[in-house]
């Protein structure tokens, strides 16, 4: 398949996307997806535990295969699909869906990105179910505008035959006018606050996933599931029993008196989302904004800090690094700021405006915030910060296993670095 992609010009791709790999791809393997019943899941956060969670339940009733950022899993072999990938070149995705069809499998749980949708690397694949976690800012870089971010997510939609949607989500009045004008599509909704078909009121379940973030991510996979005619018990069985996917508040536990988590969180949304639910499990009570007062009345009072670790991608959209800079400063004691693939910007620039959004909600270098490029320095400062009670959470890579600097990946992973403070700090030498 290497050579299929040598008998199209660069220029061909880069006019057309992924185009005409796609429907060549599709040809060779013979369109493998017409003989599975393939389930998409798009949105800014939350696909993939919504993707693991999906095939985690239906995998209790039917042969079931997935395709995640993490990587595929077809029966119980396991495929990496490369580094800083959400949706695998065209190729790669018809080999994976070929696979599945050869082990007998009935059910594909592919995670879909605006990207993989506006540039045709999903072109041929047949969509039955097409699922919506959320559209936050993110990408922007790319879409330009949020309505056309959001406008490239819709175009899973097309053709499935069930469209599930976050009933509470800013996206949700689009996707769903979209929607009811196809009479062939069945719109299943889900949500918290608003009223939706699948609701913890009226589909009430247990989950070890901490956030409410995470009572979305469930919610959303049970719609699923369960219109796919899994049975209550099952899908409840499951998803008590799911503890959550590799650098998705991962903790790291090494003996230390503090809880040391890797995840994800690389948004605007993700940040929030991942701090204020940290800051709950410390407070042991719903959650509030946390104002200037607020985390100057709990450092007084010498409770315990949440620290966050964390940069923003070079190259991707500059607009969400001081909004990140602010989300940190208003949920966490204290943030170190560090690299996290900048590629060929450079990182102190990047860090500085980050650290705009920082000083926009008060903070102040060297007090609340720090500045440390060095990802390894700045986890090993943050963890040398750390008291016990205290949270430390990295975040911004998760599972990921490489690191840009220039145009070259280098192999990195936070668990490992997180692991190496801590066991510095362990051995009282620096870490």
């Amino acid at each position: 398949m290497k050579s299929l992609k040598k008998l199209i010009p660069q220029k061909v791709i880069n006019c057309f996307g992924h185009l005409p790999i796609a429907f060549l791809s599709n040809l060779f393997y013979r369109f493998p997806s017409s003989k599975l019943k393939i389930i998409g899941v798009t949105g800014t956060d939350g696909k993939t535990t919504t993707v693991n969670l999906i095939y985690h339940i239906l995998k209790q009733e039917f042969p079931v295969g997935m395709v995640s950022t993490v990587s595929a899993k077809i029966r119980n072999e396991e495929i990496d699909t490369g580094f800083h990938v959400t949706a695998p070149e065209p190729h790669l995705l018809q080999k994976l869906l070929l696979k599945m069809v050869r082990e007998k499998i009935k059910y594909a749980v592919l995670e879909v990105t605006s990207h993989g949708l506006d540039q045709f690397r999903l072109w041929g694949v047949k969509f039955q179910v097409g699922v919506i976690t959320n559209v936050t800012r993110d990408h922007l870089d790319y879409h330009k505008t949020y309505e056309e971010y959001l406008k490239a997510k819709a175009r899973l939609f097309n053709g499935v035959k069930v469209a599930v949607l976050n009933g509470d989500d800013r996206s949700f009045e689009y996707l769903a006018t979209k929607q009811q004008s196809n009479k062939a599509t069945k719109i299943v909704t889900y949500g918290i606050k608003n009223k939706a078909d699948f609701m913890p009121s009226s589909f009430e379940f247990k989950t070890p996933l901490p956030g409410e973030y995470n009572q979305y991510n469930c919610l959303a996979a049970i719609a699923v599931c369960s219109v796919l005619g899994v049975p209550d018990s099952k899908i409840k069985e499951a998803i008590a029993s799911f503890n959550g996917v590799t650098g998705r508040m991962e903790e790291i536990k090494m003996g230390q008196e503090f809880k040391a988590i890797v995840d994800f969180a690389h948004t605007p949304n993700g940040l929030e989302q991942a701090l204020k639910t940290l800051r709950q499990q410390q407070s042991n009570k719903a959650t509030k904004p946390c104002t200037r007062r607020y985390v100057a009345k709990q450092q007084r009072r010498k409770d315990a800090k949440l620290i966050v670790v964390f940069g923003c991608a070079g190259l991707r959209d500059k607009g969400k690094r001081p909004m990140m800079g602010k989300i940190a400063a208003k949920y966490a004691d204290l943030a170190v700021l560090t690299a996290e693939d900048p590629r060929t910007e450079d990182v102190n620039e990047i860090i500085r405006q980050i650290s705009e959004g920082c000083e926009e909600f008060g903070g102040a270098e060297g007090k609340t915030f720090f500045k440390i490029p060095d990802r390894q320095k700045a986890i090993d400062f943050a963890v040398n910060l750390a008291e016990k009670d205290d949270i430390v959470v990295v975040c911004g890579k998760g599972h990921e296993k490489s690191m840009c600097f220039g145009t070259k990946e280098y192999p990195w992973s936070d668990q490992e670095s997180v692991r190496k403070a801590l066991s510095n700090l362990k051995k009282g030498g620096p870490a």
